[in-house]
This record gives structure tokens, C-alpha cells and sequence, in this order.
């Protein structure tokens, strides 16, 4: 049995889901880390730039921006107000560096939307930052796909609820397909809908949360793989 026959819409993470997000803030840090080596070893600025970024998060929230703020922050944190000018703006620019990303859709991708397109109602359900999350969706030309674009600063009950109810549907309904267990997963689960877990190969060290089963979720390697699972 197809548990997934009564899917109406179906949601879609975009970073790390549709396009790499990750590994480049991961190696945004790892240029930080030698920019400011001469003030700590690099575990020491990398475990000190995670404090940071949780102890700003109410303030901030999630998205390139936010994290830009908290390396800058941190840099001054880690070199106790030593970091010359000149490290400042290096470590501002590979932030900055982070708000022009291509956002080139993952291998299947496109198969899989295209698949899909026209057979269910499909919408963008994203967290982070509005400008920037809408320009790399915008670079990735994967717009056209989507019938609702939604970002909003946080994903948990509350936020899938309010996009079952803005879409005019019942949970049960709704089929999110995500990369994240934490936020796009587990909470879909939780009101009642189904999820597909696509996995993605770096994982943000906030996102990371224990595996789990679910008799209404899946697994998938590729969004090429979605439309068979659902019975396309």
C-alpha cells in the first residue's frame, strides 16, 4: 500500500534539499579559522563561533546574514579585541561571500520536480533570511516549479500548521520532503503529515538530532527517486 496516496501538496526544504548550502558555510569557517589562527587553534575558534551563533539566534535568527554578524562577533570574541582591521573585513567578506551562492540544484532535482510538476500542488517551504533565501531560489531557476513560496524564521509545529491551514488543507494532506530532521522532518510528523527524508552529505552541527523510524516517513537518496516513491 502507498502510504502516500492521499497527498494533496507537497513541501520542499530548500538549502541543502534543492541546492548545497552547508559545505559552504563550513568552509567559510575554515577560512575564518586561518584568518584568526594567530589568536587560537582553530577548534577553539570553531567551538567558540557555534556559542556565538546559539547565544545570537533569538536576535538573528538562521541565514547568511545572521551568520555573518556572529563571525564578525566572534573574531573580536576569540582575539580579545586584537583582530586588526584588515582581519575584520576579511572575515566580513567571507560572510558577504555567502549572499552571492549559485544555488545550483543538487543532481536529480530537476528530474524529480519536473516529474512531478502538474500532479500535485508543489510549494517552497523554507527558514532563513527573506532577500536572501528569494534571490538563491531565483538563481537556482527552480521558481517556476512552485506554486507558494513560503520562508519563514523558524520551522516547528506551529509554522507547518499555519502552512497547512494557509494552504487550505488538512496535515494529513501535506507531504514535506527535507534534508533535516530536526526541521523539516520530525515537526511535519508531529502534526500529522507525512515526510521524505532526502539526507545531505555535511549537516550544520544545530541541526543534527538523533535518527528515528517513522511509519509515516521515507527515505530517499535523490528528489529523482520522489516520484516513483509516491506512485508517479
Amino acid at each position: 500500500m502507498n502510504i502516500f496516496q492521499d497527498i494533496k501538496v507537497i513541501a520542499f526544504d530548500a538549502d541543502d534539499t534543492l541546492w548545497d548550502n552547508e559545505s559552504y558555510f563550513q568552509q567559510v569557517e575554515k577560512d575564518m579559522c586561518r584568518v584568526l589562527e594567530k589568536y587560537a587553534p582553530a577548534e577553539e575558534v570553531s567551538k567558540s563561533l557555534f556559542a556565538t551563533e546559539m547565544a545570537n539566534m533569538e536576535d538573528y535568527g538562521y541565514g547568511a546574514m545572521a551568520f555573518t554578524l556572529s563571525l564578525v562577533e566572534n573574531a573580536i570574541k576569540v582575539s580579545k579585541g586584537k583582530a586588526t582591521d584588515d582581519e575584520i573585513l576579511q572575515v566580513l567578506n567571507l560572510g558577504r561571500s555567502l549572499l552571492h551562492l549559485k544555488a545550483t540544484p543538487l543532481a536529480g532535482v530537476e528530474e524529480g520536480l519536473s516529474a512531478l510538476k502538474g500532479k500535485f500542488r508543489m510549494v517552497l517551504f523554507t527558514k532563513g533570511e527573506l532577500l536572501t533565501q528569494e534571490l538563491k531560489l531565483q538563481r537556482s531557476g527552480l521558481l517556476p516549479y512552485f506554486e507558494k513560496v513560503v520562508i519563514v524564521s523558524d520551522k516547528k509545529e506551529k509554522q507547518y500548521l499555519e502552512l497547512c491551514n494557509d494552504l487550505n488543507i488538512n496535515p494529513e494532506e501535506m507531504l514535506m520532503v527535507g534534508n533535516s530532521l530536526k526541521s523539516d522532518i520530525r515537526p511535519a510528523l508531529e502534526i500529522g503529515a507525512f515526510a521524505v527524508h532526502v539526507p545531505f552529505e555535511v549537516m550544520w552541527q544545530h541541526e543534527v538530532t538523533d535518527d528515528f523510524e517513522h511509519p509515516r516517513m521515507a527515505r530517499i537518496k535523490s528528489l529523482a527517486e520522489l516520484p516513483e516513491l509516491i506512485g508517479i
